[in-house]
């Protein structure tokens, strides 16, 4: 039996691996270990660990990050903490293998201390670029640090393969979020409501806005331009979700909370959607529109626009569905107009997805279960043919 350690340090994250998880706690052939740590564990961000509980998964480890602070010097703190939280669980677990996804710098502080621990590494997502964010130079290098490696697109294996991968430990079986549009019973109409106490309107929009970490100090600039921008739609009604642990997160927020209070007629906000009633939203929603990449990988699946605003995911691969923005207040202006727009919500309606059509979580389950992990640790590089 092969013992495989799953990490998780976010509601997102969590939601993308959640059908992958249910498998290999399904398989007689595996030992499921499930470590949360991150924003999972931190009252701020809606302790969604118990989430992770409620969904039946038993919680094998938890390890605290600390995210008392956004700034830089309390990001940097927060991941020696995790790193040193890591190094006792995976002494104590030695798992065969651990599973990681993304780029936060909680995953990073779980890679590096897999690696020292000698334990081979899966990394999910890797080779996307986000040239906006600090998460870039983590993901590549939490690349470097894997063994196996499963990407959402071919162009992101090419990457991974010119980082000096070898070829054959490179996987392009699509994003892991389709599976959860396809394979998740969503919400009706009125159940949706309910469950959420928000009302439809007449159009509707979902916002998801995160800081740009390679900025400084343009959050709370970029997101006022957001809401002036917003202010002025009418018989729109706005669903927000709040920001995750990032520098400057805490400011976009407290923006939040002061929008809602003063527009409660036409705005709501939630810590955490999770990703039942998320992906529910998106049935219902005529556009996404702020910087997550939620907007780029699962709304074209819903046949949906999105507005992609500023620098945060420049340079991952999108959808004719996605409208690229400035962060000013008058480019917000005209990608909404673009948006609502009878051409664009004629064109969106036959959009495809270049991140797949599902089908990943098997795909992944049976590398992952099967690779042969004797000498697995020994990485040549590959030498990319540039000729």
């Amino acid at each position: 039996m092969r013992t495989i350690a799953v990490v998780t340090g976010s509601r997102a994250e969590y939601g993308l691996l959640r059908p992958l998880i249910r498998l290999l706690d399904q398989d007689r052939d595996v030992q499921l270990q499930l470590i949360a740590t991150g924003m999972h564990l931190s009252p701020e961000f809606g302790l969604t660990y118990r989430q992770i509980e409620q969904d039946g998964f038993s919680i094998a480890r938890k390890v605290e990050a600390l995210l008392s602070s956004d700034t830089s010097a309390g990001v940097a703190k927060s991941m020696g903490v995790a790193l040193i939280g890591f190094a006792d669980v995976f002494t104590e677990l030695a798992p065969d293998l651990v599973v990681v996804l993304g780029d936060r710098f909680e995953i990073f502080a779980a890679a590096s201390a897999a690696m020292i621990a000698k334990i081979p590494i899966t990394h999910l997502h890797g080779g996307e670029s986000t040239e906006g964010l600090i998460d870039e130079p983590i993901r590549h290098s939490i690349t470097k640090m894997s063994h196996l490696h499963f990407t959402a697109t071919e162009d992101y294996r090419n990457r991974i393969i010119q980082l000096g991968e070898q070829p054959e430990r490179v996987f392009n079986f699509g994003a892991l979020g389709i599976d959860s549009i396809r394979q998740l019973k969503l919400l009706p109409k009125k159940i949706f409501e309910e469950t959420l106490d928000f009302k439809l309107g007449k159009r509707n929009l979902l916002i998801t806005f995160h800081p740009v970490t390679f900025e400084e100090a343009t959050a709370e600039r970029q997101f006022g331009n957001l809401l002036h921008a917003l202010d002025e739609l009418e018989d729109t009604h706005l669903l927000f979700t709040k920001g995750n642990a990032d520098t400057d997160g805490r400011i976009i927020n407290q923006m939040i909370d002061r929008y809602v209070a003063s527009h409660s007629y036409k705005a709501w906000a939630y810590t955490s959607l999770g990703q039942l009633r998320y992906l529910s939203a998106l049935q219902y929603m005529d556009g996404v529109i702020g910087n997550s990449s939620s907007g780029l990988i699962e709304a074209p699946s819903f046949k949906i626009g999105t507005i992609n605003i500023g620098e945060r995911q420049r340079g991952r691969i999108k959808a004719e569905s996605v409208i690229d923005c400035e962060s000013s207040e008058k480019a917000i202006r005209a990608a909404l107009n673009e948006l609502f727009s009878v051409s664009f919500q004629h064109r969106v309606k036959t959009v495809s997805n270049p991140y797949g059509e599902g089908g990943t979580t098997e795909k992944i389950l049976g590398v992952i279960k099967t690779y042969p992990l004797e000498g697995i640790l020994k990485k040549r590089f590959y030498d990319f043919d540039f000729a």
